[in-house]
């Protein structure tokens, strides 16, 4: 019989990875559509504005304490497996989201969306080794961080027109059409799992998991809570997150099959690409923290153009994710990583020096260099990461990439917003009441601090460069 195009390998691959690149799409949208719905939420269940918060953080600190366990859980059940059950959890708990009649189901249900999304931010990136031939794996990762830039841009906007229309129920609802689909394309066409033909499977390390996630929400709360101001509670959190690092560490040398092997850490080209994902993401979050108040108290832009230029940066990551992707196939992960640090550094650099006289052009025409190396940054970074790696570490380590990064973004919203208050709030109490000039000087103070932190993860893929990861391991992790 003829085959009919679909049964084509290069179509195949093709719809494969439309099914990662959704798998990464829908939780990035989830991370930041639920932010415009917020007032709308706190009439509806009569909520306060602390209530609120824990819409958002619930879905995200669900997140980042999972989404290691999720990586290694695929590695030992299967990653398609897991991938599967993690979209019908996703999917399910938005249907939840949406029905919720009260509070606390909705809290819920944002908990299970995020076990659900850990599961798929995890895999999506660990099954690209699978799907694409290896010299195409740098285009294949540039999709996936389009993806993940296109739902976080566009999931405000969208949001409050699903909301205008509909309700807020909407932007829940709307995961359901999104979600069958990609139910039906990563079933149809992600590779089928391995066999292990030893018939021995390494078992899932509870204890490990259950010590990290508690370790790294501890973290996550003592880095939210208090707007960045650090208070008994801050300190108590961030202490028992030093201590819970710590017995994870031990733990993980006693256990026959751990979540991690402290070693692994410590192999050069995966540490490097972990140190450098946590201060890229760390300085990202500086744009959406530092850059509002700088648009509206210096520049004296109204709401919409505010949200206007906020836009400009992850819609030129999301177009530059693709070409991105081209450049690091053709010149290789290594020098690709190094040229995005230096892109950022030169444009973080032009941000802090250039003078307020610009106006808008003189803050969008740097932030746009910033997030155009950004996206080449982390297409190179997780090809590096992700290149050579055996095949039942994949997902571990690719949700460890993932936590780097989550762990970056809660750390950038405080240490950047502590920098920015505390430079522009120099003779006041309070930045709403700072005069444009110091909340000018506060952003180009914040900018280069954060010039310097990119150019410490320049330090490091200089140093970290053609040391590859040992490949004898033992079998479990």
């Amino acid at each position: 019989m003829l085959k009919t195009i679909t049964d084509t390998p290069a179509t195949a691959s093709t719809w494969a990875i439309a099914a990662l690149s959704l798998s990464m799409l829908m939780p990035s949208l989830d991370t930041s559509i639920a932010n415009v719905a917020l007032p709308s939420l706190a009439r509806a269940f009569n909520a306060s504005f602390q209530d609120m918060q824990w819409i958002l953080l619930s879905y995200l600190l669900a997140i980042t304490a999972l989404i290691v366990g999720a990586g290694r859980l695929g590695d030992i059940v299967g990653r398609r497996r897991l991938l599967l059950a993690g979209i019908g959890l996703f999917t399910a708990a938005s249907l939840l989201c949406g029905l919720a009649p009260a509070f606390w189901l909705l809290l819920i249900a944002r908990v299970a969306q995020g076990l659900g999304a850990a599961a798929m931010m995890a895999l999506a990136v660990a099954m690209v080794g699978e799907t694409v031939p290896k010299e195409r794996t740098g285009r294949a990762m540039g999709l996936l961080g389009t993806m993940s830039a296109i739902g976080t841009s566009f999931g405000p906007s969208l949001g409050g027109m699903l909301i205008s229309g509909f309700g807020w129920r909407s932007i829940f609802l709307v995961n359901l059409p999104l979600g069958i689909l990609n139910l039906l394309l990563a079933y149809r066409h992600l590779p089928a799992d391995r066999q292990d033909t030893n018939g021995q499977r390494a078992s899932f390390d509870v204890i490990g998991t259950l010590l990290l996630a508690l370790s790294l929400a501890a973290y996550a709360l003592a880095m939210t809570l208090g707007q960045g101001a650090f208070g008994p509670l801050n300190i108590a959190l961030l202490s028992g997150a030093a201590i819970g690092g710590g017995v994870f560490l031990l733990a993980e040398t006693k256990i026959a099959s751990p979540l991690i092997r402290p070693a692994m850490i410590c192999e050069r080209k995966l540490g490097a690409g972990l140190i450098m994902s946590a201060l890229v993401s760390t300085v990202m979050m500086a744009t959406l923290v530092v850059g509002p108040f700088y648009l509206s108290y210096a520049l004296r832009l109204d709401p919409v153009f505010v949200g206007m230029v906020m836009s400009a940066g992850p819609l030129v990551a999301a177009l530059a994710g693709m070409p991105a992707g081209r450049l690091v196939d053709r010149f290789g992960a290594q020098r690709s990583t190094i040229m995005g640090l230096a892109g950022m550094t030169a444009g973080l650099g032009a941000v802090a020096a250039l003078p307020e006289s610009l106006g808008v052009a003189g803050y969008v025409l740097p932030i746009s260099i910033v997030t155009a190396h950004y996206a080449l940054f982390q297409a190179a970074n997780n090809t590096a990461t992700m290149t050579d790696i055996r095949a039942d570490q994949r997902g571990v380590i690719s949700g460890l990439l993932n936590l780097s990064r989550n762990l970056g973004l809660v750390t950038g919203a405080s240490l950047m917003g502590a920098i920015f208050a505390a430079a522009a709030t120099a003779n006041v109490h309070d930045v709403m009441a700072a005069d444009p000039d110091a909340v000018a000087a506060g952003m180009r103070i914040t900018y280069a601090a954060a010039t310097v932190l990119i150019v410490v993860a320049l330090v490091t893929a200089v140093a970290g460069r053609g040391v590859p990861l040992r490949r004898p391991m033992p079998h479990s992790l």
